[in-house]
């Protein structure tokens, strides 16, 4: 009898799919009305997350896009300016959120691999006595930045970028959709991140392996209207403390294992890199690889080509192939992926 194929899906960490422990969390989960505040589940993960960052209070959404827009909302006003990374996801794969549901405009800085310094943020910052030009009134980041190949911002840069938010009044908000991967990768702690940023988004869907959820977090003066903004974007829940179940699960059980996605990534990147078809592989710091194919190799053949054999990966665009490790890609799935790559001619 053929042997089976392994199905390598590698496109995103979003692919994960909740363990049986984390099933038996989900089914046990004690619930109640979350839209009157009494689903005690999640009131219990919302205080766990705002007491790892230092802050007062946490929100729980339904994803992250909604979780950053409404951070956006709650820092601006229609036709203010966030300045971010030309790679931002806010900018990039939100939809237009920022200027449909803010009514806000976005000043792209051009940096390195999603990144930017305290410098560019000033050189961006519009006059505020120009009435001409939008006024600026948010710095947003992402950490680790996706379309950046999972890179880490170095935290002195943030405090330095933090000084310049204090000095000029402007709001401070990261996008931390894989800020678990950062702080595993570079052993930081939470709370010195809630002590710089104003608001906080993080995703338990990724790397931590929920099948739903994002929390946002910050202090009261800001938090008090985002349970108003989460209605008025749709995202008024009722028991949902059986998807916060999972969040407390992740938190407990899978944070560690980020470890482990960042090695694999690591050994992937360096395979890559000694492939004769490969062209460039970008630093892989935690779990994303990203890398581009030598000039004369079609992606569009390269991606069908790894299907056929049960292997998926993502194209960005713009020539880049990108590669994400996550908890459901185990030891038995790496080894073939590595012997596959080894042995590819193409």
């Amino acid at each position: 009898m053929k042997d089976e194929q392994i199905k390598i899906d590698l496109r995103s960490d979003t692919f994960t799919k909740p363990s049986q422990g984390m099933l038996e969390a989900i089914v046990s989960a004690k619930v109640g009305d979350d839209v009157y505040k009494e689903d005690e589940t999640v009131n219990a993960l919302e205080a766990r997350v705002a007491k790892l960052f230092g802050k007062s209070h946490a929100l729980f959404f339904p994803s992250g896009t909604m979780a950053n827009q409404t951070a956006i909302k709650l820092h601006t006003n229609p036709g203010d300016q966030v300045i971010c990374d030309k790679y931002a996801h806010i900018y990039n794969y939100e939809g237009g959120g920022a200027s449909f549901n803010s009514g806000v405009s976005c000043k792209l800085i051009d940096g390195n691999r999603g990144m930017f310094t305290a410098e560019q943020v000033i050189e961006a910052i519009n006059p505020p006595d120009f009435y001409h030009s939008p006024l600026t009134t948010l710095v947003e980041i992402e950490n680790t930045t996706n379309k950046g190949g999972g890179s880490c911002w170095d935290f002195n840069e943030l405090q330095k970028i933090k000084n310049v938010c204090e000095t000029n009044n402007l709001g401070f908000h990261l996008d931390g959709a894989r800020l678990w991967n950062a702080l595993v990768a570079k052993d930081e702690k939470p709370q010195a991140y809630g002590e710089i940023f104003d608001t906080i988004s993080v995703c338990l869907s990724k790397g931590l392996g929920c099948p739903i959820g994002s929390v946002l977090v910050g202090d009261e003066h800001l938090m008090k209207n985002a349970i108003r903004i989460r209605k008025i974007l749709g995202g008024g829940m009722r028991q949902v403390g059986f998807l916060a179940a999972a969040g407390l699960y992740a938190l407990d059980n899978n944070l560690i294992l980020l470890k482990e996605d960042h090695k694999k990534a690591k050994e992937i990147g360096s395979v890559l890199e000694n492939c004769s078809f490969i062209k460039n592989v970008k630093p892989v710091e935690t779990n994303i690889v990203i890398f581009n194919l030598n000039d004369d190799i079609n992606g569009v053949t390269f991606i069908n080509e790894l299907k056929n054999r049960g292997i998926f990966i993502s194209d960005m665009g713009q020539g880049k192939l990108r590669i994400v490790t996550h908890l459901d890609y185990n030891s038995r799935m790496h080894d073939a992926f590595l012997s596959y790559l080894q042995t590819f001619n193409f």
